[in-house]
């Protein structure tokens, strides 16, 4: 489906969130920065482990298993997605925008659709999985194009 015009765009991903409004129409998308936000990434993720991965021992003889270590650099990413999640939401709840298309990458995306609440899914018209936050306007706007002109019936 095209994006009509004032369409919300949201580009996300663990780093970035940028919105984009639809100036165009579905015939012209022209895409204009709304809103952005970037998170600053100088933990890594040996800086936030305080001690080393836990142990459990077995019920049974004398063995024992290391669990699995706690990703804190994915935590980060993925409760930065959910706050994408939460600002879409709270624009939703005010009659912000009546489409939407979502860009991200496979896991932020993911992680994003679990986080979605009812009134933003309604006016989902897009998504595409693809990490496109560091890309430059144009190169969004083609994608777009690319993805809902391959999406639309052929004309027989």
């Amino acid at each position: 489906m095209p994006i009509p015009n004032n369409a919300l765009v949201l580009v996300v991903d663990g780093r970035k969130m940028l919105f984009f409004r639809n100036q165009g129409d579905e015939n012209q998308i022209d895409l204009r920065t709304e809103d952005h936000d970037e998170r600053d990434d100088a933990n890594h993720d040996g800086d936030l482990k305080t001690d080393a991965p836990g142990t459990s021992h077995s019920s049974v003889g004398s063995g024992r298993s290391s669990m699995e270590e706690t990703n804190f650099k994915q935590q980060d990413e993925d409760n930065w997605v959910k706050e994408a999640a939460e600002n879409l939401k709270k624009r939703a709840l005010q009659n912000d925008f009546d489409h939407l298309c979502i860009v991200a990458p496979p896991k932020a995306l993911g992680v994003l659709r679990k986080a979605l609440h009812k009134e933003v899914e309604k006016r989902v018209v897009c998504t595409i999985n693809k990490e496109m936050s560091g890309r430059p306007i144009p190169d969004i706007e083609a994608l777009i194009v690319s993805e809902t002109k391959a999406s639309e019936p052929a004309d027989i």
